[in-house]
C-alpha cells in the first residue's frame, strides 16, 4: 500500500490530505485551526476500511495523528470588569502579549477629560502615526504609555486596539476616577 501525505500551512490552517488509499480515505480531508501556539496535545486514531473488488476483499488500516494546540487570547480588565477588545495585528501588540503573559497591571490616571493614561513599565516597539482617536481606542504613547479614550483627541500614536462598548458605557467606566487596568493572556477553551 502506498500513502502520500501532503501538508500545507495556509492562513493559519494545517491541511492534511490522504491519497493512494481506499476511495473512502482518499476523499477525507482533516483541518485544524491554529490561533496561537500554547500547549500541544496529540492523539492517534485507527480507521479500518474494507475495499471490495470482483473476487477479493481487502482490509486496510490507516493511522491518522491529529495535533491540536490550545489557543490564547489577550484580555483587558478595567477594575474588576472584563471588557471586549478587538486588538490590532502589529508588532506592538505582539510585544504587549509577551508582557501580558505574566499579568500586566497598569495604574492609570484621568487626563484632559477624555482619556486614561498609564505606564506599561517598559518601552515596546512603536509605529506612531498622526491619529484622530474615538471613544474606546487603545493606543501606545511614547512607546511606554497605554492610553484608553472615552472621548476624542488627535496626536501621534500607535494603535493597539479598540474596546467594544458604547460611548456612554466608556464614560461611566473611565470618566469618573483613576482606574487600574489588567492585561493578561487567557486560554481559549
Amino acid at each position: 500500500m502506498r500513502m502520500n501525505i501532503a501538508a500545507a500551512l495556509m492562513a493559519g490552517t494545517i491541511l492534511v490530505t490522504l491519497t493512494g488509499c481506499s476511495p473512502a480515505l482518499e476523499s477525507t480531508t482533516a483541518a485544524a485551526q491554529i490561533t496561537a501556539p500554547a500547549e500541544k496535545k496529540s492523539e492517534t486514531t485507527t480507521e479500518k476500511t474494507a475495499a471490495t473488488t470482483a473476487s477479493e476483499t481487502t482490509t486496510q488500516t490507516e493511522e491518522i495523528t491529529t495535533v491540536t494546540e490550545a489557543a490564547e487570547s489577550m484580555t483587558l480588565k478595567v477594575g474588576e470588569r472584563k471588557v471586549p477588545v478587538i486588538w490590532e495585528d502589529n508588532a506592538s501588540v505582539e510585544e504587549l502579549k509577551k508582557l501580558a503573559a505574566n499579568g500586566l497591571t497598569i495604574k492609570m490616571s484621568k487626563y484632559g477629560g477624555f482619556e486614561q493614561v498609564g505606564s506599561i513599565g517598559r518601552s515596546i516597539t512603536s509605529n506612531d502615526k498622526q491619529t484622530k482617536t474615538a471613544p474606546g481606542d487603545i493606543v501606545l504613547y511614547s512607546g511606554n504609555q497605554m492610553v484608553i479614550f472615552y472621548g476624542t483627541n488627535s496626536w501621534a500614536y500607535t494603535r493597539l486596539g479598540k474596546i467594544d462598548l458604547s460611548k456612554n458605557e466608556l464614560k461611566a467606566l473611565l470618566g469618573k476616577n483613576n482606574v487600574t487596568v489588567t492585561v493578561s493572556m487567557d486560554r481559549i477553551t
